[in-house]
């Protein structure tokens, strides 16, 4: 009897070192060929194939019906799932268009002794060159401007030549681009320190909200719409294989 129940325990272990092995094998076969990290050759070089975060289980992947989700067959931890890129586009272009809103108005109106003084972020990033703290609105350009528009752009790009049916080589670059980029693109802690600042300000003075505060609300909310309908796994695979799933 222990010998029995001990058996399926040994095949999975034995499976597992196959299937580890014949990773190894085809990742060292392609390295050579493909560029990038040694977890983008094994995975161009065997796609059928993950590894679950959780529990570090090699089982093969499935097709999934859009929307789906692949769960590990020993933890029951998310594996991977189908993205909506269509969906994801739609999304990005709205994204880009109030992104556009929130750079034009003003974030907030100030009112103290009967004057009117409008903030936008472009004028912000201008007063703070003007007053000579150039490292500083070097930085809040880069975070806030900069960096959540290429990512956008990027990925309207991207998503629109998936769509069209024509990957081509520059959408690995686009993507390593958004990959090294995404970081610091920091909308969210822009929203909050703006909302800080407007608390403390309401003592002081009466602060009316801009179009732009509610517009940068929106814009933060729509980020994290587009990246939940988008599986990276699928963008990195279709893009180095060339053609769609």
């Amino acid at each position: 009897m222990p010998e029995k129940d001990a058996s399926p325990s040994r095949k999975s272990v034995i499976h597992d070192i196959a299937l580890s092995a014949e990773i190894s094998r085809r990742t060292i076969a392609v390295s050579s060929v493909i560029e990038g990290p040694q977890v983008l050759c094994a995975a161009v070089a065997l796609p059928e194939v993950v590894a679950c975060h959780s529990c570090d289980m090699l089982q093969r992947s499935i097709p999934l019906a859009p929307g789906g989700t692949a769960l590990c067959s020993r933890c029951g931890s998310p594996l991977f799932r189908t993205g909506h890129l269509d969906r994801a586009l739609a999304l990005t272009f709205t994204a880009l268009v109030v992104f556009v809103i929130a750079s034009a108005f003003p974030i907030a109106t100030i009112e103290t002794q009967g004057r009117h003084n409008a903030a936008s972020l472009p004028g912000a990033v201008g007063l703070l060159w003007d007053a000579e703290m150039h490292l500083l609105a070097v930085l809040v350009f880069v975070t806030t401007l900069l960096v959540p528009f290429l990512e956008l752009a990027l990925l309207a790009v991207i998503l629109g030549a998936l769509q069209a049916g024509h990957p081509s080589r520059p959408i690995r670059l686009m993507l390593r681009l958004i990959s090294g980029t995404r970081p610091w693109g920091m909308v969210e802690v822009f929203m909050l320190g703006v909302l800080v600042s407007l608390v403390k300000l309401a003592h002081l003075a009466q602060v009316v909200p801009g179009v732009a505060l509610w517009s940068y609300a929106a814009l933060m909310l729509l980020l994290a719409a587009v990246w939940s309908n988008i599986d990276g796994r699928e963008l990195w695979a279709v893009a180095v294989r060339g053609a769609p799933r």
